[in-house]
């Protein structure tokens, strides 16, 4: 009997259910992290602070290109959680083919949009003179390789809503110690500049996803996946649309307002840029925990009212989301009394590391509220209402931010109320998140709704 590497997350004890879930999809995204944190980290010791400026400040336009598929995407996990918690594994596996040929058709379009688009971009960011053609460089070698990041984040979706988070960590974390490998081979030894951590990280990511690709092949698993079956089933395509597209929407606004706070950091110089991303790079780290309980809400609630059992999906909610909470609180206390020393290890430059300092010290102890957002946000995914987190996001995280830093920025040039940005907004989605949750019956309706596209 071949064995099907997935996770029934509808029996046993919920919350040991979703801690042994969260778990490999702890240390799958540090390994994830590690990616970005290694580039920066190689780049700002052995190339120096502008280097390491110009890595840091593409972070921001980067994400901005791939967050429309990521977060489109994450309808392809909640189908398949669906349809696996109801055993309709026909239909799951046309949503896996559907997903693929998806993520295959996104990789075209980000390579050639990411290289052509990236000077236009990168000035209209105001990107400083003395950092641009390194950030132009290193953001269009990402994006040659970009298919790897794509096809990955792809498979590795399919393998969490199945509930098998174990085996993208084992491809992980080779590749990430590849890529760290690589980093000083090209970086330290070839001296090939910031191209170099871009040229690395591509390789490591396609290797990643091969590897995946190759499990997924698994003949006879009820998520097979053949070669031959890759293409939109239309039906499919659409549902993967409506359940991912608000996510997808949603993550391309807050991309798009975080390059306009980008913007406004670099107008404040090359060290603002290198500290505001030194501190993006160890913030991607601390709040690891809580985007690997907000995975598994996604695909705990998923499966659980794919099978109907509205009540535990009820119990799971409230305790990853106040395990979350408590988690990044702690997180948070001991990053802000931790930063100067973390910082440093990207840069001995002292202005670079007050700036990093500051931003910590203004944001990390507000980290509950900012996880309290994505958690209950991860919940209306799960049951099909990523239409929610969406409106909540795009009003709150982007247009009431970028108000308020336009507003307060032609009051004072004054970086840290840049920096007080993030907690302002991270209350007010809290407090609305907060009335939504307990307030509304966000359980049932989502095999209604689905049943109707059917």
């Amino acid at each position: 009997m071949v064995k099907t590497h997935t996770k029934d997350m509808t029996k046993g004890s919920y919350w040991k259910v979703i801690i042994l879930f969260a778990l490999p999809l702890l240390f799958s995204n540090l390994f994830q992290q590690l990616y970005n944190a290694v580039d920066a980290l190689i780049v700002g010791q052995f190339l120096g602070k502008n280097p390491l400026a110009a890595v840091s400040s593409s972070g921001n336009l980067i994400f901005l290109f791939i967050s429309f598929f990521v977060g489109t995407g994450s309808g392809i996990g909640v189908l398949i959680a669906k349809y696996f918690g109801e055993k309709n594994y026909e239909d799951m596996r046309k949503v896996i083919h559907t997903g693929v040929a998806f993520g295959l058709l996104c990789s075209v379009l980000l390579t050639v949009l990411g290289i052509t688009l990236a000077p236009v971009l990168l000035k209209l960011m105001k990107t400083d003179a003395n950092v641009l053609p390194e950030s132009i460089k290193y953001f269009q070698y990402y994006f040659a390789g970009c298919i790897g990041m794509v096809m990955y984040n792809t498979f590795n979706g399919i393998l969490n809503a199945l509930g098998n988070s174990k085996r993208s960590l084992y491809y992980l974390i080779f590749s990430s110690l590849l890529n760290v490998v690589l980093d000083l081979l090209f970086i330290a030894i070839f001296k090939f500049g910031v191209e170099g951590a871009a040229i690395a990280t591509a390789i490591s990511q396609i290797l990643s996803a091969t590897l995946a690709f190759i499990f997924l092949l698994k003949k006879g698993s009820v998520y097979q996946l053949e070669i031959k079956k890759i293409k939109f089933d239309q039906k499919m395509l659409k549902l993967i649309l409506k359940y991912g597209m608000p996510a997808g929407i949603q993550n391309s606004v807050i991309a798009l307002a975080n390059v306009f706070v980008q913007s406004n950091i670099n107008t404040f110089g090359n060290n603002a840029m290198a500290g505001c991303g030194t501190y993006s790079k160890l913030e991607g780290f601390a709040f690891l925990p809580v985007n690997s309980f907000c995975m598994a809400l996604t695909t705990f609630v998923g499966q659980n009212l794919g099978a109907k059992e509205y009540e535990r999906a009820k119990k799971g909610s409230r305790f990853g989301i106040i395990c979350s909470v408590i988690m990044s609180e702690v997180i948070g206390i001991v990053m802000a009394i931790s930063i100067p020393f973390l910082a440093r290890l990207f840069s001995d430059d002292a202005e670079v590391i007050k700036i990093a300092t500051t931003q910590a010290r203004t944001i990390c102890i507000f980290y509950f509220l900012l996880a309290f957002s994505h958690c209950v946000a991860a919940v209306c995914r799960g049951a099909g209402k990523a239409i929610v987190p969406m409106i909540i996001m795009l009003l709150i995280w982007c247009v009431v931010r970028v108000i308020y830093i336009k507003i307060s920025m032609s009051i004072s040039h004054n970086i840290q109320l840049i920096f007080a940005a993030y907690p302002l907004t991270w209350a007010i989605s809290s407090i609305i998140y907060l009335i939504y949750y307990l307030f509304t019956d966000w359980v049932h309706g989502f095999e209604q709704k689905h049943s109707k596209n059917i």
